[in-house]
Protein backbone atom coordinates (compact mmCIF):
# COMPACT_ATOMS: atom_id res chain seq x y z
CA UNK A 1 0.00 0.00 0.00
CA UNK A 2 1.66 3.60 -0.85
CA UNK A 3 0.21 6.34 1.06
CA UNK A 4 3.00 8.64 0.05
CA UNK A 5 2.31 11.46 -3.29
CA UNK A 6 -1.28 12.53 -2.25
CA UNK A 7 -2.81 15.12 -4.51
CA UNK A 8 -4.79 18.13 -3.27
CA UNK A 9 -8.19 16.32 -3.92
CA UNK A 10 -8.71 13.20 -1.49
CA UNK A 11 -9.99 10.13 -3.78
CA UNK A 12 -13.31 8.82 -3.97
CA UNK A 13 -14.75 7.45 -0.49
CA UNK A 14 -17.19 7.58 1.83
CA UNK A 15 -18.86 10.80 2.83
CA UNK A 16 -19.38 11.47 6.48
CA UNK A 17 -20.53 14.60 8.57
CA UNK A 18 -18.94 14.31 11.09
CA UNK A 19 -15.37 12.35 11.83
CA UNK A 20 -14.09 11.90 15.69
CA UNK A 21 -10.75 10.63 15.46
CA UNK A 22 -8.11 10.67 18.46
CA UNK A 23 -5.01 9.28 19.77
CA UNK A 24 -2.68 9.42 17.06
CA UNK A 25 0.32 9.17 18.74
CA UNK A 26 2.64 11.00 15.92
CA UNK A 27 6.32 10.81 17.33
CA UNK A 28 5.95 6.99 17.76
CA UNK A 29 6.62 3.98 16.04
CA UNK A 30 3.61 2.57 16.91
CA UNK A 31 1.49 5.12 15.25
CA UNK A 32 0.26 3.38 12.09
CA UNK A 33 0.41 7.21 9.93
CA UNK A 34 0.01 4.60 6.80
CA UNK A 35 -3.09 3.30 7.74
CA UNK A 36 -4.67 6.72 8.78
CA UNK A 37 -3.19 8.18 5.75
CA UNK A 38 -4.86 5.87 3.80
CA UNK A 39 -8.45 6.98 5.88
CA UNK A 40 -7.71 10.54 5.65
CA UNK A 41 -7.12 10.42 1.47
CA UNK A 42 -10.38 8.40 0.89
CA UNK A 43 -12.80 10.34 3.29
CA UNK A 44 -14.38 13.19 3.47
CA UNK A 45 -16.33 15.28 6.33
CA UNK A 46 -18.33 18.24 6.80
CA UNK A 47 -16.73 18.18 10.44
CA UNK A 48 -13.65 16.50 11.62
CA UNK A 49 -13.13 16.37 15.99
CA UNK A 50 -8.83 15.76 16.90
CA UNK A 51 -10.01 14.64 20.07
CA UNK A 52 -6.62 14.59 21.63
CA UNK A 53 -2.96 12.66 21.52
CA UNK A 54 -2.67 13.78 18.53
CA UNK A 55 1.05 14.65 18.50
CA UNK A 56 3.14 12.33 21.33
CA UNK A 57 5.07 15.32 22.57
CA UNK A 58 5.73 12.85 25.90
CA UNK A 59 7.45 10.40 23.79
CA UNK A 60 9.18 13.03 21.55
CA UNK A 61 10.71 15.00 24.09
CA UNK A 62 12.80 11.51 25.09
CA UNK A 63 13.27 10.44 21.46
CA UNK A 64 12.76 12.07 17.95
CA UNK A 65 11.04 10.02 15.70
CA UNK A 66 8.78 11.11 12.54
CA UNK A 67 8.87 10.21 8.97
CA UNK A 68 7.05 10.97 5.68
CA UNK A 69 3.75 9.07 6.97
CA UNK A 70 3.76 11.41 9.71
CA UNK A 71 4.27 14.49 7.82
CA UNK A 72 1.87 13.23 5.27
CA UNK A 73 -1.07 12.92 7.83
CA UNK A 74 -0.37 16.66 9.09
CA UNK A 75 -0.97 17.59 5.49
CA UNK A 76 -3.93 16.15 4.73
CA UNK A 77 -5.65 16.78 7.87
CA UNK A 78 -4.97 20.45 6.16
CA UNK A 79 -6.21 19.64 3.40
CA UNK A 80 -9.75 18.60 5.05
CA UNK A 81 -9.65 22.20 6.89
CA UNK A 82 -8.57 23.86 3.39
CA UNK A 83 -11.59 22.12 1.45
CA UNK A 84 -14.05 23.24 3.84
CA UNK A 85 -14.60 21.23 6.45
CA UNK A 86 -14.62 22.79 10.07
CA UNK A 87 -11.86 21.13 12.24
CA UNK A 88 -11.10 20.93 16.04
CA UNK A 89 -8.42 20.35 17.76
CA UNK A 90 -8.54 19.51 21.06
CA UNK A 91 -5.35 18.51 22.81
CA UNK A 92 -5.19 15.54 25.23
CA UNK A 93 -2.45 14.83 28.18
CA UNK A 94 0.15 13.70 26.08
CA UNK A 95 -0.24 16.87 23.39
CA UNK A 96 -0.90 18.68 26.34
CA UNK A 97 1.57 21.27 25.59
CA UNK A 98 -0.72 23.08 23.49
CA UNK A 99 -3.10 23.43 26.08
CA UNK A 100 -0.98 26.83 27.35
CA UNK A 101 -2.48 28.16 24.06
CA UNK A 102 -6.11 27.80 24.96
CA UNK A 103 -6.87 31.35 26.34
CA UNK A 104 -6.17 32.43 23.09
CA UNK A 105 -8.58 31.36 21.01
CA UNK A 106 -6.41 29.79 18.28
CA UNK A 107 -7.45 29.07 15.14
CA UNK A 108 -4.50 27.85 12.78
CA UNK A 109 -5.19 27.31 8.95
CA UNK A 110 -8.41 26.99 9.92
CA UNK A 111 -7.96 24.23 12.52
CA UNK A 112 -9.64 25.87 15.57
CA UNK A 113 -7.83 24.87 19.19
CA UNK A 114 -10.21 24.39 22.10
CA UNK A 115 -10.25 22.53 25.25
CA UNK A 116 -13.71 20.82 24.55
CA UNK A 117 -16.56 21.46 21.76
CA UNK A 118 -19.95 21.01 21.50
CA UNK A 119 -21.33 18.96 18.31
CA UNK A 120 -24.77 19.23 17.32
CA UNK A 121 -26.41 16.05 15.48
CA UNK A 122 -28.90 15.98 12.95
CA UNK A 123 -31.68 15.10 15.25
CA UNK A 124 -30.68 18.23 17.65
CA UNK A 125 -28.47 16.06 20.23
CA UNK A 126 -26.05 17.62 21.61
CA UNK A 127 -22.89 15.74 22.45
CA UNK A 128 -19.52 16.76 24.69
CA UNK A 129 -16.56 16.69 22.50
CA UNK A 130 -12.91 15.93 25.21
CA UNK A 131 -9.90 13.91 25.70
CA UNK A 132 -11.43 12.81 28.67
CA UNK A 133 -7.53 12.41 30.70
CA UNK A 134 -9.19 15.01 33.22
CA UNK A 135 -11.28 11.64 34.85
CA UNK A 136 -8.34 9.94 34.73
CA UNK A 137 -7.21 9.65 38.40
CA UNK A 138 -3.65 7.96 37.34
CA UNK A 139 -3.41 10.80 34.51
CA UNK A 140 -4.56 13.65 37.15
CA UNK A 141 -3.16 12.73 40.48
CA UNK A 142 -0.38 10.60 39.14
CA UNK A 143 1.79 11.40 36.52
CA UNK A 144 4.86 9.60 37.55
CA UNK A 145 2.26 6.25 37.18
CA UNK A 146 0.86 7.65 33.86
CA UNK A 147 4.55 8.45 32.53
CA UNK A 148 5.76 4.65 33.83
CA UNK A 149 2.35 3.57 32.34
CA UNK A 150 3.40 4.78 28.73
CA UNK A 151 6.70 2.95 29.37
CA UNK A 152 5.34 -0.13 29.97
CA UNK A 153 2.70 0.43 27.13
CA UNK A 154 5.46 1.50 24.39
CA UNK A 155 7.46 -1.85 25.90
CA UNK A 156 4.42 -3.97 25.37
CA UNK A 157 3.77 -2.58 22.06
CA UNK A 158 7.45 -4.03 20.85
CA UNK A 159 6.75 -7.15 22.77
CA UNK A 160 3.57 -7.49 20.42
CA UNK A 161 5.10 -7.20 17.23
CA UNK A 162 7.70 -10.40 17.79
CA UNK A 163 5.18 -11.77 19.25
CA UNK A 164 3.25 -11.26 16.02
CA UNK A 165 6.74 -12.44 14.09
CA UNK A 166 6.76 -15.40 15.64
CA UNK A 167 2.84 -16.51 14.59
CA UNK A 168 3.63 -15.32 11.29
CA UNK A 169 6.01 -17.43 10.87
CA UNK A 170 4.01 -20.20 11.86
CA UNK A 171 1.23 -19.33 9.79
CA UNK A 172 -1.24 -17.42 12.17
CA UNK A 173 -2.73 -14.46 11.74
CA UNK A 174 -1.94 -10.79 13.69
CA UNK A 175 -3.26 -10.91 17.13
CA UNK A 176 -2.81 -7.91 19.59
CA UNK A 177 -1.21 -9.44 22.85
CA UNK A 178 -1.19 -5.78 24.57
CA UNK A 179 -5.27 -5.40 23.79
CA UNK A 180 -5.57 -8.60 25.05
CA UNK A 181 -3.84 -8.23 28.80
CA UNK A 182 -5.63 -5.11 29.01
CA UNK A 183 -8.95 -6.45 28.47
CA UNK A 184 -7.99 -9.80 30.77
CA UNK A 185 -6.22 -7.73 33.70
CA UNK A 186 -9.89 -7.21 35.77
CA UNK A 187 -8.93 -3.64 37.65
CA UNK A 188 -7.49 -2.45 33.94
CA UNK A 189 -11.39 -3.37 33.10
CA UNK A 190 -13.38 -1.78 36.41
CA UNK A 191 -11.30 1.46 35.72
CA UNK A 192 -12.14 1.37 32.17
CA UNK A 193 -15.77 0.99 33.45
CA UNK A 194 -15.28 4.29 35.86
CA UNK A 195 -13.90 6.35 33.47
CA UNK A 196 -17.29 5.46 30.88
CA UNK A 197 -19.08 5.99 34.25
CA UNK A 198 -17.56 9.58 34.51
CA UNK A 199 -17.71 10.63 31.68
CA UNK A 200 -20.97 9.91 30.70
CA UNK A 201 -22.01 12.01 34.77
CA UNK A 202 -19.95 14.74 33.29
CA UNK A 203 -22.07 15.11 30.21
CA UNK A 204 -25.25 14.57 31.88
CA UNK A 205 -23.99 16.76 34.72
CA UNK A 206 -23.66 19.32 32.19
CA UNK A 207 -26.95 18.73 30.33
CA UNK A 208 -25.46 16.89 27.16
CA UNK A 209 -27.10 13.99 25.22
CA UNK A 210 -23.91 12.07 25.27
CA UNK A 211 -20.12 12.51 25.22
CA UNK A 212 -17.69 11.77 22.93
CA UNK A 213 -13.77 11.00 23.98
CA UNK A 214 -10.98 8.89 23.40
CA UNK A 215 -7.80 8.70 26.17
CA UNK A 216 -8.57 4.84 26.18
CA UNK A 217 -7.46 3.77 22.99
CA UNK A 218 -10.65 1.29 23.55
CA UNK A 219 -13.34 2.04 20.86
CA UNK A 220 -16.70 2.08 22.68
CA UNK A 221 -20.36 3.06 22.06
CA UNK A 222 -23.11 2.47 24.54
CA UNK A 223 -25.60 3.90 26.85
CA UNK A 224 -25.06 4.70 29.91
CA UNK A 225 -27.67 5.82 32.48
CA UNK A 226 -29.32 7.58 29.13
CA UNK A 227 -26.02 9.41 28.15
CA UNK A 228 -24.50 8.00 25.12
CA UNK A 229 -21.04 7.12 25.41
CA UNK A 230 -18.78 7.40 22.58
CA UNK A 231 -15.14 6.29 22.48
CA UNK A 232 -13.35 6.92 18.59
CA UNK A 233 -10.86 4.51 19.96
CA UNK A 234 -7.08 5.24 18.45
CA UNK A 235 -4.61 4.42 15.72
CA UNK A 236 -2.08 2.59 17.57
CA UNK A 237 -3.74 -0.88 17.46
CA UNK A 238 -7.66 -0.65 16.46
CA UNK A 239 -6.85 2.13 14.08
CA UNK A 240 -10.82 3.14 14.29
CA UNK A 241 -12.75 6.23 14.26
CA UNK A 242 -15.99 7.61 15.25
CA UNK A 243 -18.80 8.52 11.95
CA UNK A 244 -21.95 10.74 11.95
CA UNK A 245 -23.23 9.74 8.62
CA UNK A 246 -25.38 12.61 6.88
CA UNK A 247 -28.86 10.82 8.37
CA UNK A 248 -27.38 11.41 11.67
CA UNK A 249 -26.46 7.52 12.24
CA UNK A 250 -23.35 6.92 14.42
CA UNK A 251 -21.03 4.09 13.69
CA UNK A 252 -17.54 2.93 14.86
CA UNK A 253 -14.95 2.16 12.07
CA UNK A 254 -12.67 -0.26 11.88
CA UNK A 255 -10.45 1.06 9.09
CA UNK A 256 -7.89 -1.56 9.22
CA UNK A 257 -10.68 -4.37 8.93
CA UNK A 258 -12.63 -3.12 6.80
CA UNK A 259 -10.08 -2.41 4.27
CA UNK A 260 -8.25 -5.37 4.91
CA UNK A 261 -5.02 -3.69 5.67
CA UNK A 262 -2.23 -6.33 6.95
CA UNK A 263 0.03 -5.21 9.81
CA UNK A 264 2.83 -7.36 8.55
CA UNK A 265 3.00 -5.57 5.51
CA UNK A 266 5.64 -3.63 4.99
CA UNK A 267 5.60 0.64 5.30
CA UNK A 268 6.30 1.81 2.09
CA UNK A 269 7.63 5.67 3.43
CA UNK A 270 8.56 7.72 0.29
CA UNK A 271 9.25 11.61 -0.10
CA UNK A 272 6.17 13.15 0.50
CA UNK A 273 6.14 16.66 -1.71
CA UNK A 274 5.01 19.79 -0.43
CA UNK A 275 1.51 20.38 -0.63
Amino acid sequence: MNVANATDQQTSGPSYRSVFISDLHLGTRGCRSDFLADFLRRVSCEQMYLVGDIIDGWRLRKSWYWDATHDEVIRLILLHARNGAAVTYIPGNHDEMFRAWLPMGLEIAGIKLRKDAVHSMVDGRRLLVMHGDEFDSVVRYAKFLALLGDWAYTGALVVNRWFNFGRRKLGYPYWSLSAWAKRQVKEAVKAIDRFEAALAGEARRRGFDGVVCGHIHHAEMREINGVLYLNDGDWVESCTALVEHHDGRLELIDWAAMNRLSFFAPRKVEAVQPA
